[in-house]
C-alpha cells in the first residue's frame, strides 16, 4: 500500500467551496532512466487519479511520465452534504488503491 496524505476539511457549511488536497508517495519512474548497472529502470507511474463523493466522480486526472515523484493534487468542490470522499489511483501494472476521508456539512 502506498502512503497517502489526504487533506479534507472535517466540517464545512453547505454551499461553501472547500479545497481538497492529496499526495501519494510514489516514485513515478518514467522508464527513460538507467540504473547504476546501465539497465533501464522500468516505467512505473500512476496513470489515473480520481475522487468521488457519494458515489459520483467529482475530479479526475490522467498523469504522465513528466509528473514528479510523490504527486500532489489540489482541487476545489462545493460542500453539498455530509459524506465520504473516496480517492482512487491506478498504477501502470494495474494496481488500484484507494483512501477515504469524511466531511460533515452543516
Amino acid at each position: 500500500m502506498m502512503r497517502t496524505l489526504i487533506n479534507v476539511p472535517k466540517t464545512a457549511k453547505k454551499g461553501e467551496i472547500v479545497e481538497i488536497r492529496a499526495m501519494v508517495a510514489h516514485p513515478m519512474e518514467t522508464g527513460y532512466r538507467t540504473g547504476e548497472n546501465g539497465v533501464p529502470i522500468p516505467r512505473q507511474i500512476i496513470h489515473r487519479f480520481t475522487c468521488s463523493f457519494a458515489g459520483r466522480e467529482i475530479f479526475a486526472a490522467d498523469l504522465f511520465p513528466a509528473m514528479s515523484a510523490n504527486p500532489f493534487l489540489a482541487f476545489t468542490t462545493v460542500a453539498t452534504g455530509s459524506g465520504t470522499f473516496t480517492f482512487t489511483w491506478t498504477d501502470d501494472d494495474g494496481t488500484t488503491q484507494s483512501a477515504a476521508a469524511e466531511i460533515t456539512v452543516t
